[in-house]
Parts: C-alpha cells; structure tokens; sequence
C-alpha cells in the first residue's frame, strides 16, 4: 500500500479530528431519529394507520420526545442482577456501534476551514476487517445484558444471539471476499476508487445478495429478531432493562441498521459516487454533494429494513439457523471458488471474455445438476419417510400397547370409550370370567364323579 493512498489520514489538526468526530457523533443521532420516525410512518402507512402525526410538523419530534421520555423514565433494576455486567453491557453496545463508522467514507476530499480532509475519519488497509472486529464486540453488549439480568428469557435472547452472530457473520464475512478480489484492497477508501467503472453489486451480484441477507440477521432485525421474539421471550435480551439503558440498547441497533447500510453502499454500490444518469455531470462527485447520494443510498437500504418489518413474518428458530449454515454459508464459498477461478484465467491464463463466460456456464450446470441429484436424493428418501409414517398411521392404535395409556400422534385415532362404559365392561368379562371358571369346575368335579 502506497503513502498517497492514505496520505491525508493522521494528517488533519487536531481541532479537525475533534470536529469530525462531533459530526459524526451528530450525524448518527440524527439519523437515528429520523430513521425512527421514518420506520413508525413507513409501517403505519403499509397497514392502514396513522403513525405520528402529533408532536412536531407530520410528527418528526416524535423519535425526540421518545428519548427524552426514555431518560427520564423511573428505573427498574431486578434483585438478581449482576449489577456491574447489568450497566456496562448497553455501555458496549452503544459504544461500538459508534466506533464502527468510523472508517465509512461520506464523500471526497473538501475544504473545511481552509484545509483539506476527505470527509472520512480514517481508514486503514484493513478497513473492512475493522468494521467486522468492532460489530462482533458489540454483539457482546447484547449476549451479557441477557446474563447479567439473571432471568430465564433475556438469558435466552442472549445465547440465541450468540449462535445468530456466528453464524450470520460468517456469511457476511465470505461475502466481501469476492470484494477485496476484486478491489485489491480491504481499504473503504480504495473499494470506493475501484467502483469507479461499474458497482460491484452488478459485477458481484450473488456478494450482493447474500450480504443483504446476512445484514438483517446480523442487526437482529424482523423477520430474522429471534433474540428479541415477543412471542417467546416476551422481550428477549432487553427484557428486565427500563429507562436509559434501554434507550441505549434501542439506540445500537438503529445506528448498526445505518452502518451495516453505509457498509453496503460502500462495498457494492460505489459509496458516495453519484449513480447514473447524475454521474454525466462533471460535478457530482465534487464537493459536498456526494455526501447526499451517499445518504439517499443509505435510506434505500434502511426502507428495506423496515419493508421486510412490515411484509415478512418471524422466521422459527431451527429455519432460521439451517438458512444460515446449510444454504448462505455453502453457496458463499462455491461464490468465491468461481470468482477467483475468473480472475485468475483472466489474469494468469489470460483467457477472453467469451471463454471466461463459457467456462462459468458449464461450472453452474454442473452445479445445478449436482444440486439436482442431491434434491432428488433428499426427496426420496423423504418420500420413504412419509410412506412409512402414513402406514404407521393406518395401523389400528392401541393406546395401552405399551403398559400405559399415551395419547395418539398426529394422522392416529383411535374410539374413546367413557369410564363408565370401561367400567360396565370389565365387569361384564369378569363376570363371563367368573362364569367360564365355575363351568370349568362343574366340569372337573363331573370328571372326578365319573371316574370315580
């Protein structure tokens, strides 16, 4: 990595520094609430209400006054808590989600007070790696405020968003593998300079996808919030939390919605370059204004959270971990095998288009084929499975087969029989017993007579 590439970082005076960091630090507040209100309206509007319309022109004070509401709240601290685990966990959770935008780039190079400074904190070489290093220490946020409040359904919250960011960040992970081939670099700054032709999320569309889809997991969001699932866990994680501890666990996971956005727009949408047609004029990628279509490609990512909120029901917690491991993780490596096999013929075999083509072709019939064999494996033999349930179940059931009355499974039946009735019964065979035996003695005793 040469010096001109990250010349201007660690080269800004320190009033700077300070400045970028309280508008940062004011950026993320803001579109916090913003994205809020946005969400309340957004859902509302998909299922016919109102939504906030009270405090503040179309209810855009509403988010503030929430907060407010939330800090002043009366705290509520269960006797079985861990107390100093109970007040750091939304301390980490907060804190990381902040640190992490620290490397996202919001624009080029401006003059701010006569110096110039890329509109970005810093970067690194590892950029991207820094981001991953820094959410996964925020999942710890979530995993120890389940613990530390010594109840049942937050300590389940907690241990199911273990196991969602293992396995949902693996994915994510293996997603920007294809990027940093691609880019040559794990540097935000350079995967941005390397977009310049075309995005990466059309050149890299599987990436694309599935780091979308691990997006969602990864911020706990519906259809994919099983740590937080109502139903089951009547909170989830944040259940024994009130007041403003609250408010900071709501606050870290509306501002890791933002920034897993702002990585998206970053690694695959080209950042804060204009799109077409806007980029035909001279100057849209100078000055201030590719900080707005950085944000308006920012909110596109954050409507898709709320539209999947409101649209997509909670997925069941075995569906969810087997989407995980057995259909994101799997198709993510054959991904990246086909990726790096393309650039290397294009670069070391120095292959042409047509044949790089032709050859990715008969790689992805192969891979449907063997697919297709595989379901067609997995088919019959649940086809075997369900034809041996289905005669197990046209079998007559015998409730008492094994020494005790157990009720019948799902496609059994069996006639009920009252109490009374199996009372009238028994007696009625004990009496034919009782009848059987004395016919049985009255013979044995003629028996006798006779041969006597």
């Amino acid at each position: 990595m040469t010096d001109s590439q990250f010349g201007l970082f660690g080269a800004d005076p320190w009033w700077l520094v300070l400045l970028k960091v309280v508008a940062l630090f004011a950026i993320l507040v803001l579109l916090t609430l913003f994205t809020i209100w946005w969400e309340r309206r957004v859902v509302s509007r998909m299922q016919n209400r109102i939504g906030p319309n009270r405090v503040g022109p179309q209810g855009l004070l509403q988010s503030l006054m929430d907060g407010i509401k939330l800090a002043l709240k009366e705290e509520i601290i269960p006797t079985s808590a861990h107390l100093a685990v109970y007040w750091i966990a939304p301390v980490i959770s907060a804190t990381m989600a902040f640190l992490a935008f620290a490397v996202i780039p919001f624009g080029p190079e401006v003059s701010i007070f006569g110096v110039m400074t890329p509109l970005q904190l810093t970067d690194f070489p590892v950029s991207v790696l820094y981001v991953l290093a820094i959410a996964s220490i925020g999942i710890y946020g979530i995993v120890l405020g389940g613990w530390a409040s010594g109840s049942t359904y937050p300590l389940l919250g907690g241990l199911r968003s273990t196991a969602q960011m293992i396995s949902y960040e693996i994915a994510m992970g293996l997603s920007f593998v294809a990027v940093f081939i691609y880019a040559g670099s794990m540097s935000t700054s350079d995967i941005i300079i390397a977009q310049e032709p075309i995005w990466f999320a059309v050149i890299l569309l599987p990436s694309f996808i599935i780091y979308v889809t691990a997006m969602v997991g990864e911020t706990n969001r519906a259809p994919f919030d099983l740590p937080e699932a109502e139903g089951e866990l009547v909170g989830g994680f944040h259940t024994e939390y009130s007041s403003l501890k609250f408010a900071l666990f709501f606050l870290a996971e509306y501002i890791n919605m933002v920034t897993v956005s702002a990585l998206a727009t970053t690694l695959f949408l080209g950042g804060w370059r204009a799109p077409w047609p806007l980029s035909l004029w001279e100057g849209a990628n100078e000055g201030w204004w590719p900080m707005l279509w950085w944000l308006l490609k920012v909110q596109i990512f954050i409507f898709v959270f709320i539209w999947l909120r409101g649209t997509l029901p909670r997925m069941r917690y075995d569906q969810f971990m087997r989407f995980g491991w057995k259909i994101l993780i799997p198709v993510s490596v054959v991904w990246i095998v086909i990726v790096a096999a393309a650039r290397i013929m294009r670069n070391d075999v120095a292959l042409s288009t047509t044949e790089i083509l032709v050859s990715g072709a008969v790689v992805i019939v192969v891979l449907l084929v063997g697919s297709w064999l595989i379901q067609a494996r997995q088919d019959r033999r649940q086809r075997a499975i369900d034809e041996a349930e289905a005669e197990a179940a046209a079998a007559p059931f015998d409730p008492m087969a094994g020494g005790f009355p157990v009720p019948p499974l799902p496609g059994q039946s069996f006639t009920y029989t009252s109490r009374r009735a199996s009372a009238q019964g028994t007696t009625i065979v004990q009496e034919r017993a009782a009848e059987v035996v004395a016919e049985e003695d009255d013979d044995t005793s003629d028996g006798e007579d006779n041969n006597g």
